[in-house]
């Protein structure tokens, strides 16, 4: 699974689109997605921490959980 890109990256990526470039300039400076720029700043404004959240996980128990009383 790959890992996600550090929070030094991030907060200099945000510094940057604060600084006034767009996102787009920002991602082909430091060799992100523009995808990846985006969202990082959108989240940015919504809360102050940028550290990425965790990955990966369990996704089916919740599903097959709901149906134990069918059983």
């Amino acid at each position: 699974m790959p890992r996600a890109l550090s929070v030094d990256l991030r907060k200099r990526v945000i510094a940057a689109i604060e600084a006034g470039a767009s996102c787009r300039q920002a991602a082909k400076r430091f060799g992100i997605s523009a995808s990846s720029a985006i969202r990082w700043h959108a989240l940015s404004k919504g809360r102050d921490d940028v550290t990425p959240q965790r990955q990966g996980g369990d996704r089916r128990s919740k599903r097959i959980e709901g149906h134990a009383d069918t059983w």
